[in-house]
């Protein structure tokens, strides 16, 4: 570590930044009008006053609900380190009632250092927790229920959801409900049992605005003045990256990243990509540091999958089955796509001439077909079979799918299908494939 040269001790040291949530949620947490201000009022006056209070926090995934739950909850812990347990349980591993209660009860017990059984039922661990915040509440120590993948709790009996709520209701519990969910109608999922007894108070996550997100790109590429770094290097790094915040090309590509997604956490990621490909020679950041890192990111695999690996006749069926789409019939599969009975020529010679096919067309895609053969003369002969086979390299690309999962049984060609790539990346990916016929791009515009 002491012969680290100072461009890889920047490195570090901003990485060690974007992957330390407290440190990036503390600027925007600054304000009284935040999202942590907010739910440190609620859950401090639990801890304070000794009420009982349940909130939910809304937002998309990557917003920082977790993170801020998680500052506000270390800096009550800090403040009041005898009064405060935290019990978390997710979703996605405890949405079981016997399961939850099961371990709230073991966490309980290794908080409080008790002996936790594993044979207990679930009546038992019922009435231990209810024991528990009645205990809890008479020492003036409040416990906080942090109920990740909320809506996940609100799906069958939602059993655990009415036993706390229900609990806290005593005088002389102590507790803080905090659920956490993706889902904006979360407390709409709630039984009307379980509903009377919330609170209904709900922080929502939006975007960071301009503002904030400017701040937040100083405070976390900003080199400290007051450090073991150079003082000149430090100078030259901070003006640097002020240079590349200020400019407009800069600007028009974190617009461009943030229409695609606006969370804190995919900025992070963005930022994150960035730095790791900092030239450490001339130890400084450059604005095609964030060029290369906005291109990784911004990878589209269908738009790929047509541009590279799609063949002619591959291409043939997707601006079809695209046409088709357009004209609204939303339910094809292989084999009325390949129905009808049209003769097509093709320029295949052999030695008694033009080679021929039968290829079946849906009267729909009759005259898109039609258009493609009059306008342009292939040279390849498919037979049926290769027809499928390209249907089914285009299944497995992940470029089109079966619209329905029932039907199962039956052979892939009589299936529904459709389209899982949009107009614009069909384009995108036709114009830049090495072999796409023109008169496909012109069909595609139409």
């Amino acid at each position: 570590m002491g012969n680290e040269n100072p461009a890889e001790k920047a490195l570090n040291l901003i990485r060690g930044r974007l992957c330390d949530p407290t440190f990036v949620f503390r600027p925007l947490s600054a304000s009284s009008d935040s999202n942590y201000s907010k739910l440190k009022f609620i859950v401090s006056t639990s801890v304070t006053e000794g009420c009982n209070n349940s909130i939910l926090l809304l937002g998309p995934r990557g917003s920082g609900k977790a993170a801020v739950l998680d500052l506000v909850v270390g800096d009550l812990m800090e403040e009041y380190p005898d009064s405060v347990t935290l019990i978390s349980l997710n979703g996605l591993l405890h949405s079981e009632d016997n399961c939850a209660f099961k371990e709230i009860a073991r966490q309980l017990c290794m908080e409080h250092h008790l002996l936790f059984s594993k044979m207990a039922s679930f009546d038992e661990n019922s009435q231990f927790i209810i024991a528990m915040l009645r205990e809890c509440g008479l020492a003036h120590k409040t416990i906080i229920f942090v109920l990740d993948e909320f809506d996940m709790f609100a799906q069958g009996k939602q059993r655990l959801l009415y036993s706390l709520l229900d609990a806290m209701q005593s005088v002389t519990s102590q507790a803080v409900v905090v659920g956490i969910s993706s889902r904006l109608d979360a407390d709409q999922l709630l039984e009307k049992r379980v509903r009377s007894r919330f609170s209904h108070r709900k922080i929502l996550f939006l975007p960071p605005s301009r503002e904030e997100i400017d701040s937040l790109l100083e405070h976390l590429l900003s080199l400290p003045a007051d450090s073991s770094f150079p003082s000149g290097y430090v100078t030259q790094f901070n003006e640097k990256i002020k240079n590349i915040t200020s400019d407009t090309r800069f600007k028009d590509m974190l617009k461009t990243f943030l229409n695609a997604n606006s969370t804190v956490n995919s900025l992070l990621k963005f930022i994150f990509r960035a730095v790791s490909s900092m030239n450490l020679e001339s130890g400084l950041l450059s604005l095609e540091n964030f060029k290369t890192a906005l291109s990784s990111m911004q990878r589209q695999p269908k738009l790929e999958a047509v541009r590279a690996d799609c063949s002619i006749l591959e291409l043939y069926l997707l601006v079809c089955m695209r046409r088709l789409e357009v004209k609204e019939q939303s339910s094809y599969n292989f084999i009325s796509v390949m129905k009808g009975n049209l003769l097509i020529k093709f320029g295949l010679r052999n030695n008694e001439g033009c080679a021929t096919m039968e290829i079946n067309w849906d009267s729909m895609c009759f005259s898109e077909y039609k258009t493609i053969h009059d306008s342009f003369q292939t040279s390849d002969f498919y037979a049926q079979n290769v027809c499928l086979r390209a249907f089914e390299h285009l299944r497995e690309r992940e470029v089109i799918c079966y619209a329905e999962n029932r039907g199962q049984s039956q052979a892939g060609e009589y299936r529904s299908m459709k389209l899982l790539i949009s107009a614009s990346e069909l384009h995108q990916g036709m114009r830049s494939h090495a072999y796409c016929p023109a008169i496909l791009l012109k069909l595609l515009d139409h």
